[in-house]
């Protein structure tokens, strides 16, 4: 196998950027134990559709609906588990945020109300609406203006300020923000989505043969590291998950056909 890069962008934030990098630290080392040669250092590519797709992708993270959609050549590793509350280990949800002095007590309270996304392709701030509103039956155009924001953090920042009225956040995105974003002391959570499976670890499909090898250091990685940097990032360990556990995501969105995409 040839070893090209890796990256682990879905995370990245300035303030975890450290925290980061000794995770890949710790994942470089335990993939050189189980005899898989790692670049030193993470990559930070602009284009991340292109370097999902690469060839050369050692081992990458991803968003769940890319992976169904797009991403049909790439092996899926795993994902961390992030130890959400109501979420199976390796699963996560989203949280459905509104400005704190906002008295909707419902999502059904939200028709025609602002929504902020983070993104078209984003499971957790896009995706899940369609199986959150076709769920409650609320189908058709639910919202009257749709904005993207081009990050959770972006969506959680409108939402404070009054520019929208309501968004869904990663779990663990929210969890960043309440850490590090002063605006998300001006929102609270409405309600949380279901669970699906977490942010998908994967590898170039050439790398096929080594997915139990990379299984392995990552769960090796994960317990080798201090418990104050894997509480930096929120990860309580590795869990091993395959492409057919997020069938589950292309599913709903194919599922949810009277919800029309939002973005």
């Amino acid at each position: 196998m040839t070893t090209a890069f890796s990256m682990l962008p879905m995370y990245d934030w300035p303030e975890t950027r450290t925290a980061v990098d000794r995770l890949w630290e710790a994942i470089g080392d335990a993939l050189r134990g189980h005899g898989i040669e790692a670049p030193s250092e993470l990559r930070r590519p602009d284009d991340l559709y292109a370097a999902w797709a690469d060839d050369g992708l050692l081992l990458g993270q991803t968003c769940g609906l890319p992976l169904v959609r797009t991403l049909t050549g790439v092996e899926v590793v795993g994902a961390f588990d992030h130890r959400l509350p109501g979420s199976p280990p390796g699963w996560y949800h989203s949280t459905i945020i509104v400005a704190i002095d906002n008295d909707v007590t419902a999502i059904g309270d939200l028709r025609n109300a602002r929504v902020a996304v983070n993104s078209a392709d984003s499971q957790s701030g896009h995706a899940i609406w369609r199986h959150e509103l076709s769920r409650r039956n609320l189908t058709g155009s639910f919202f009257r203006e749709v904005v993207v924001s081009g990050s959770h953090r972006n969506s959680v920042e409108a939402v404070a300020s009054g520019r929208v009225d309501v968004a869904a956040i990663d779990a663990v995105s929210m969890q960043l923000a309440e850490r590090f974003e002063p605006a998300a002391s001006g929102v609270r959570i409405l309600t949380r989505s279901e669970p699906t499976p977490g942010l998908p670890l994967i590898t170039a499909g050439v790398n096929a043969d080594c997915v139990p090898r990379l299984r392995g250091a990552l769960h090796a990685a994960v317990e080798s590291m201090p418990a104050a940097e894997r509480h930096a990032l929120g990860i309580h360990a590795f869990i091993a998950l395959d492409r057919a556990d997020y069938d589950l995501i292309a599913e709903r969105w194919r599922d949810a056909d009277m919800v029309p995409p939002l973005a």
